[in-house]
């Protein structure tokens, strides 16, 4: 079946989803599933809608079909010496990049070049009625629609089905190192947030357990010069890559050791102003993206942890385990919520899409 087909195929099936109320369940290589509420509805498998559609180096822009499998788009890249900045994690052989955009998820590079949304150029969906529409383009200068394509990042699925997304790509640095300190939370975060003030070629930054490592990338000049103004001991560079790999990917000690995957002791995915004093919580403690996404293991129940993360100014998502029929993300204040019922009604007037994976309701 062509590509053309199969898109027609499934603009009729949400037409009739819609027509009946039946909800659709989108779903692509699944490696994310753990992450939200909930799946409901009839299985809509989006594999089918693979390849990449155009690619021009020169103008660090790739347009691939939302059932790609990540690795595949990824090796394309790397063949040209580009990635995609935002450093995705896979969790899983499978992962495919409309999965990537729906999560809205980002490795350890986000603080220093953005998130997912930030590299969204435009989109090609389906939208609740069964039509296909398209935002955005394929250029960075392009602005018509430029917001609402982003809008599809982190929505999980819920705003609308992707067909294929065009996404803005960056060179590969030409020279990496990283550094290990041995330092307290407390002198961490003050530490990273001296070092975010200044001119340095910081892509990555993660402390956990009395250790801060950092990894510099840029030009060779630039590194250089970091590793010898910052000093710590120089980690050899087959190993760091490994470190920030397993990091990404959540197979490391925190994530994947006895306090968190293996135990199902629920994970907290903590966002904060960065120089947000420590969140002093029972549990096991992940800092990353120079101290504004904090990572917590704990048993303390969502209504403690949510408090103090928001007297910090930041708020909390239940990321992984625990119960996930309840409130996974921070509950919305009245205005937001009433913005992303607008947000459904506009794209998916009768609900046909991913129903209560973000909110209950919606």
């Amino acid at each position: 079946m062509s590509v053309d087909d199969l898109i027609l195929q499934w603009s009729e099936r949400v037409r009739e989803a819609a027509a009946c109320g039946q909800a659709l369940c989108l779903r692509g290589g699944g490696t994310k599933r753990f992450y939200g509420r909930p799946e409901q509805g009839k299985l809509l498998d989006t594999r089918a809608c693979r390849g990449i559609i155009n690619y021009e180096p020169s103008e660090l822009v790739v347009t691939v079909r939302a059932g790609t499998p990540l690795v595949e788009l990824e090796a394309a890249l790397a063949a040209q010496g580009q990635m995609l900045a935002f450093e995705p994690p896979h969790f899983g052989p499978g992962a495919t990049i409309g999965g990537c955009v729906a999560a809205g998820l980002a490795g350890p590079r986000r603080a220093a070049v953005g998130g997912v949304r930030d590299f969204i150029l435009g989109v090609r969906m389906i939208d609740g009625r069964g039509e296909v529409l398209r935002f955005g383009g394929e250029v960075m200068k392009n602005v018509a629609g430029y917001d609402v394509s982003r809008v599809l990042a982190g929505s999980l699925g819920t705003l609308g089905l992707i067909v294929d997304v065009s996404l803005k790509v960056l060179p590969r640095p030409v020279a990496e190192a990283s550094l290990r300190f041995e330092m307290g939370e407390a002198a961490a975060l003050h530490q990273l947030n001296v070092w975010g003030g200044q001119p340095l070629p910081i892509s990555a930054s993660v402390w956990h357990d009395g250790i801060l490592e950092l990894r510099l990338s840029g030009a060779a000049a630039a590194v250089e010069a970091a590793i010898g103004r910052l000093g710590g001991e120089r980690i050899p560079d087959a190993v760091a890559e490994a470190r920030w790999r397993a990091l990404r990917e959540h197979t490391d000690s925190f994530f994947a050791g006895a306090q968190c995957l293996s135990s199902q002791a629920p994970l907290w995915r903590l966002s904060l102003p960065s120089d947000a004093l420590a969140i002093e919580l029972d549990g096991a403690q992940l800092v990353e993206w120079g101290g504004a996404q904090r990572w917590l293991c704990s048993g303390l129940s969502p209504e403690v942890i949510r408090a103090r993360v928001a007297a910090l100014g930041g708020h909390a998502t239940l990321f992984r385990n625990g119960v996930r029929e309840g409130a996974v993300f921070h509950p919305l204040t009245a205005p937001m919520l009433a913005l992303q019922r607008n947000l459904k009604n506009a794209f998916d007037p009768a609900g046909v899409f991913n129903p209560g994976r973000l909110y209950e309701g919606l």
